[in-house]
């Protein structure tokens, strides 16, 4: 078994369908010096006999992969993600050919920081909630005449893409910085805010909350937060949450006094 290259990007599913294609996943990531399989909510469950046939060899991503049953689970010890998929209309996140995505992840691994990229089902693809959680997306410039690429091929494309960074890695950057948020304080943030976003009656329309929700988180993600700036962010959100509560309490103090005028 060769060793696997340090702080390689994670590869998440979500929603596999086809334990073949999760064994010519695994064999592409050994090809390439990946090893961290993580399965959102595979069809079939896992494990599943037929990943291992298909492998041909390549193993270890298999025996390691782990079960998730969301993408924030899934994503949630990470600080960069990339979604692999079409440009989603409603999301304005940055955009990368497998190239220029694949040095993206190697500056941040250069920085210590952990990545992954998202991969969505045979069937659908990626709902963009999901998207709305990563902070880029990874797109293949496929021909317009034929666009059928299956997920082995995707994740081969990208892998490789990765690989050549690795032949030719910059020097880890060694000063001193805050490390980069990874998903479980980038989740916490993002319920924090909507929380009080909640109370201050900002969701209106109600119908219109989910698309302004991941329009949220989508802003949000694209500023790449370190720890210590989530922190901060959280800090501001408290402070307004507090302010409005003060604001409240003096408007109903007034409107008491002016009651007891009349």
């Amino acid at each position: 078994m060769a060793e696997a290259s340090p702080l390689a990007p994670v590869v998440i599913l979500n929603a596999p369908q086809m334990a073949e294609n999760i064994g010519a996943v695994a064999r592409v990531m050994a090809n390439f010096g990946l090893a961290d399989l993580r399965l959102v909510n595979p069809r079939d469950g896992w494990p599943q006999e037929r990943a291992w046939a298909l492998a041909s060899g390549a193993e270890w991503p298999l025996n390691a992969a782990r079960v998730y049953g969301s993408v924030a689970e899934a994503i949630a010890d990470l600080n960069l993600v990339f979604a692999t998929t079409a440009r989603p209309r409603e999301l304005q996140l940055p955009v990368f050919t497998p190239r220029a995505g694949a040095v993206e992840l190697a500056q941040a691994a250069a920085r210590g920081e952990r990545t992954g990229l998202l991969f969505g089902g045979e069937r659908a693809g990626l709902e963009t909630a999901d998207i709305a959680l990563c902070q880029a997306v990874v797109t293949i410039p496929i021909d317009p005449r034929f666009r059928s690429l299956n997920l082995g091929q995707a994740v081969a494309i990208n892998a490789y893409e990765w690989r050549t960074t690795v032949l030719d890695a910059p020097p880890a950057i060694f000063r001193e910085h805050s490390p980069r948020a990874d998903g479980a304080a980038m989740l916490g943030l993002f319920e924090h805010l909507e929380r009080e976003l909640d109370a201050a009656g900002f969701f209106h329309p109600p119908d219109k909350r989910p698309s302004m929700v991941q329009n949220l988180r989508s802003a949000l993600g694209k500023a790449r937060f370190s720890e210590q700036e989530v922190r901060t962010f959280r800090g501001v959100v408290t402070a307004l949450s507090k302010g409005r509560g003060r604001v409240l309490a003096k408007l109903a103090k007034q409107k008491a006094e002016q009651g007891d005028l009349e």
